[in-house]
């Protein structure tokens, strides 16, 4: 006999015999990003204080040399987010994620038939909503479980490690039973959200014949940008780079494109891994190429990195190299996405035995 289970103020869900099924939680962990303009500094402060991002002279010189950095750099910064309305996205973005997520779990016949709710959260680095905050908002929530999702595809320790490390530090505080999920670059639905993008981005570049009796699509070349990191950290083992290949290689066996890597956003005056993406650009200009989509590799939606940097700049820099440069929309709430995010926490569930 099919039992209907009903929602509750505490989250939690009773069958008709009185048998409670515990809410599970799911965290989402992002880097986070400025709120307002008058966040920017004590964000840049908070995120160059972290030594497994970027080590500053002795550890005891961390902290000032994060403040003067800071500062030096605030201005320059606040321009930035001007163009791109005055803020990051990402808090607002990642919370989006989240509902989705709860809602297509909470939905799931899988999620009614064998387990109680979830309630999705999430968690930033750098800025708020801070991890420490939600975990422990998550304990006053009367959540036993969870599980904490790195909105990293690929692992690198300055991002889902660092994310990760302050994750486990915080929840060691609380009786709640918790696993991570590290890294997932190459989960079906993840490639088929990411070919999904990169279809409708070729597709952009189709253009009328002068008969306006047909379409064709002139031969784009896909530049797969990832967020860059000190050479050094691929040197000490660190497998971002790698990670990063399996994914292109797993795209490039579901569709047929002529690509590229480089990578964007370095920061410092170590050396960083190569080619930019800046240099790619002048590079496949000099080869004759015109028609060029970016795919952000390595991000799961928008920023700073993507609305200023990609769309702003370097579409500036194509436009003088006489290149049109268009960008793949990013992941987002897209559906194939979500679904991924779901896949991941219900395997997970069974794994650790919750189901």
């Amino acid at each position: 006999m099919h039992v209907e289970l009903f929602h509750i103020s505490s989250y939690n869900y009773l069958n008709l015999a009185g048998t409670e099924k515990e809410t599970i939680g799911v965290l989402l962990l992002n880097l986070g990003g400025p709120d307002s303009l008058h966040a920017i500094k004590p964000f840049l402060y908070n995120l160059f204080s972290d030594r497994e991002i970027i080590r500053l002279g002795p550890s005891f010189l961390q902290k000032p040399l994060a403040w003067l950095i800071s500062n030096l750099r605030s201005k320059k910064t606040e321009n930035m987010y001007r163009l791109i309305g005055g803020k990051s996205p990402i808090f607002d973005i990642t919370s989006a994620q989240a509902k989705a997520l709860e809602e297509i779990l909470n939905s799931s016949r899988v999620t009614c038939n064998a387990l109680g709710a979830f309630k999705v959260y999430v968690g930033m680095r750098y800025w708020h909503l801070f991890i420490e905050d939600v975990v422990r908002k998550i304990y006053e929530d009367d959540i036993r479980r969870l599980i904490a999702i790195s909105l990293y595809p690929h692992y690198s320790k300055a991002t889902t490690g660092s994310a990760l490390s302050k994750f486990r530090k915080v929840v060691s505080n609380y009786p709640i039973e918790n696993f991570c999920i590290s890294s997932w670059f190459n989960h079906p639905l993840y490639i088929d959200a990411l070919v999904d993008l990169i279809k409708k981005g070729l597709a952009s570049f189709s253009i009328n014949t002068e008969l306006g009796t047909r379409n064709f699509q002139p031969r784009v070349q896909v530049l797969f940008s990832a967020h860059s990191l000190p050479e050094s950290f691929i040197k000490e083992g660190d497998p971002y780079v790698d990670q990063i290949k399996e994914t292109i290689k797993e795209i490039t066996q579901k569709i047929n494109i002529d690509w590229h890597l480089s990578y964007q956003s370095k920061s410092g005056p170590m050396k960083w891994l190569e080619p930019t993406t800046e240099e790619m650009l002048k590079t496949l200009a000099d080869r004759g190429y015109r028609n060029i989509l970016v795919v952000p590799i390595s991000f799961v939606s928008d920023h700073i990195e993507t609305l200023f940097e990609i769309d702003i700049l370097y579409k500036r820099i194509a436009e003088e190299l006489g290149i049109i440069l268009k960008r793949v929309e990013s992941l987002n709430t897209h559906p194939l996405f979500i679904e991924a995010l779901k896949d991941m926490v219900l395997k997970n569930i069974k794994e650790m035995g919750w189901a």
